[in-house]
């Protein structure tokens, strides 16, 4: 039987020899397996009443669906292993996972990074026939900075802050990058945390990831200990300056906003969300790590998917690998399905 990937308004298909495998799908889906590589909300799906009778195994890390299950999704059973799929740590946030099938015949990435930060250690890419892997910062301007120059140019910030007496705001997605930015400047004192922010680090904890304790951004309002007379950290979801929340912090306490993420390496970011300060501190590959993680992979065939698939899977084929996107690489929705065929299934 010849395999093949096909992506629909779902999400990517493997069919692998006489199973059907979905990866992170947008709904439900009638299939054999259905992968769920981590727990951010573009990655999960709530199950719906004409939808109950759906029947699928589900392929997930443990960590994965207790964070999940505190985001309000549920993952009915997880499998972390079964036999023909192994599942590898893709170095994203805790609990991602890629998805290696059938051997070394398809490997499947989910959100990736390579980058070793703070707790995360990085993703090691294995071999395998087939890749598909995401290419959300698969450009060549998307070049980050070693981490260690971003905690530094931010811890200088928040010394020069403090000695004015000023609040400092550190900003990054809720779940994966709001637990990276508690832990690596946790040493400053004292440090709030916003209350969905403190939810997430408070399952990472359960998990085994030590994370300073600190007062949630509600009780400290009720407290009064937010001042303005004197300095304190924020840890919060990554927001604009237009967000009500960012302009009550500015207007009532003068905070200075820093923003983390990795679209901050473009030009234009700061100016978009018209944060204080942008660092370019990503939980995704950048493009060298991108193309360091295909040369790791050796693959025969590679699928790029999610961010700039098509302008990735051309630079991969100007390398001399036989690369080509899965869907119009902007991640938006498809109304046809594509089917791709995938010669080294046998």
């Amino acid at each position: 039987m010849r395999g093949r990937v096909t992506l629909g308004d779902s999400g990517i298909t493997v069919h692998h020899k006489d199973a059907k495998i979905v990866l992170d799908p947008s709904q439900p889906v009638d299939c054999d397996f259905t992968f769920v590589s981590h727990a951010h909300v573009d990655h999960l799906h709530r199950r719906g009443k004409k939808k109950s009778n759906i029947k699928t195994r589900v392929l997930a890390s443990k960590e994965t669906a207790l964070i999940a299950e505190a985001r309000g999704y549920q993952i009915a059973d997880p499998a972390e292993e079964h036999n023909g799929f192994m599942l590898i740590d893709s170095g994203h946030i805790l609990g991602s996972r890629g998805l290696l099938i059938g051997g070394n015949d398809v490997y499947y990435t989910g959100d990736l990074s390579i980058r070793e930060r703070a707790f995360m250690k990085p993703a090691k890419m294995p071999y395998a026939k087939t890749l598909i892997i995401e290419s959300t910062f698969g450009r060549p301007e998307y070049v980050f900075q070693p981490l260690s120059e971003v905690t530094h140019k931010t811890n200088r910030i928040i010394s020069e802050m403090y000695d004015l007496g000023i609040p400092v705001i550190l900003m990054g997605y809720t779940l994966g990058k709001a637990q990276l930015l508690t832990k690596l400047f946790g040493h400053w004192d004292p440090v709030y945390i916003y209350d969905s922010v403190a939810k997430m680090n408070s399952v990472y904890s359960e998990l085994g990831v030590q994370l300073k304790s600190a007062v949630t951004h509600s009780e400290a309002k009720e407290r009064g200990l937010l001042s303005k007379t004197r300095p304190w950290i924020m840890v919060a979801p990554l927001m604009s300056a237009r967000s009500a929340f960012v302009k009550e912090m500015k207007d009532r306490y003068g905070a200075v906003t820093i923003g983390f993420t990795g679209w901050a390496a473009g030009s234009r970011y700061k100016y978009m969300t018209g944060l204080d300060y942008v660092m370019p501190l990503s939980d995704h590959c950048d493009y060298k790590e991108l193309v360091t993680a295909v040369k790791q992979c050796r693959p025969e065939k590679v699928y790029t998917f999610h961010g700039f698939a098509a302008e990735f899977a051309k630079a991969l084929r100007e390398m001399g690998f036989d690369a080509e996107p899965v869907g119009n690489g902007r991640g938006k929705k498809r109304t046809e399905e594509k089917t791709l065929s995938l010669d080294s299934f046998q």
